[in-house]
């Protein structure tokens, strides 16, 4: 076997995500707890109300903190993943899990990241939809047919079948039309707060570039499959230079599971919340068997499945 984790971006969370996990695991307990924060993230997770929970400033420190929390108590039974990759703020926890931050630093970098993208395009009105049955080439044909309406680009390679468009309100509004017009299946409108991972982010990329010159980088224990190039780092790429490009480029997500897989990886658990990952790998790379990581059951189930009990 061999194993890679991956972590779930934003729109999988919940209200109640990790309560738990956080009741009954010790190790998830101490990961979750380690950051410090200006606002109660446990009260948010928990109790908070789902308004709040889906806003991104706070979305993106409690979906890492959910996260640093599975990792520690899976590691807690021996379990460690050959490689990570994570979708979006994903990426954040499957850094933290190789090493390279601490749980403390991976949830308060979310929370600064999460800020820096909410402030990137206030006051502009922007949109991101997902875009059913189409491929890579002809979208971006869509896109560029309506640049006269603002910036429309593809944000996200999830999965053969599954792009993600984001950008200007009236131009993502026109390149669905396009897109419908040109065969695609469906044009699913998301409810985000901003259009990540869009050269719109660029003010975004700036304030991280700033606050990573005070971080220390750990060395990495085992490869992370980065969002922005969908394959490993070489020797040349550095790790803030691919996290500010990655909060303003496409998230090539369908790449990056094929890599684990041309890799050799058979295996992958996906921490949640949500199975959205889970079935991103289903649809590219059927040889991989996939696990998840929500709750309880799922954590027990996971650990059964890995041990072999």
């Amino acid at each position: 076997m061999k194993l890679a984790f991956l972590y779930a971006g934003q729109g999988s969370q919940h209200t109640g995500m990790g309560k738990d996990l956080y009741e009954q695991n010790e190790a998830f307990r101490n990961a979750f707890d380690s950051a410090d924060l200006p606002f109660d993230y446990k009260a948010l997770c928990f109790e908070g109300s789902e308004e709040q929970l889906s806003d991104t400033r706070y979305t993106q420190p409690c979906m890492v903190a959910f996260a640093c929390g599975v990792t520690a108590a899976l590691r807690a039974e021996g379990i460690e993943p050959e490689a990570a990759a994570g979708l979006s703020l994903g990426e954040y926890s499957a850094l933290q899990a190789a090493g390279v931050f601490s749980p403390k630093q991976a949830i308060e970098l979310a929370a600064f990241r999460g800020n820096a993208m909410a402030t990137a395009v206030q006051g502009r009105p922007c949109g991101m939809a997902a875009i059913l049955g189409m491929e890579r080439e002809a979208l971006a044909q869509c896109c560029k047919a309506v640049e006269q309406e603002g910036v429309c680009e593809i944000a996200n390679y999830n999965c053969p079948g599954q792009l993600v468009i984001a950008g200007d309100a009236a131009a993502v509004e026109a390149a669905c039309e396009q897109a419908k017009a040109a065969g695609a299946r469906r044009c699913v409108p998301l409810k985000v707060s901003g259009p990540f991972h869009t050269s719109l982010m660029a003010p975004a990329g700036e304030a991280l570039h700033q606050r990573f010159q005070q971080e220390a980088f750990g060395e990495m224990k085992f490869p992370v499959v980065f969002n922005c190039l969908g394959r490993a780092k070489n020797q040349e790429e550095t790790i803030p230079q691919l996290l500010e490009k990655q909060v303003q480029s496409s998230v090539y997500f369908e790449d990056s599971i094929r890599w684990l897989e041309q890799n050799g990886f058979d295996t992958v658990v996906e921490v949640g919340p949500g199975k959205a990952l889970s079935a991103f790998v289903k649809k590219t790379a059927k040889s991989i068997r996939v696990l998840n990581v929500e709750d309880v059951v799922s954590f027990q189930a996971t650990v059964s499945a890995l041990k072999g009990e």
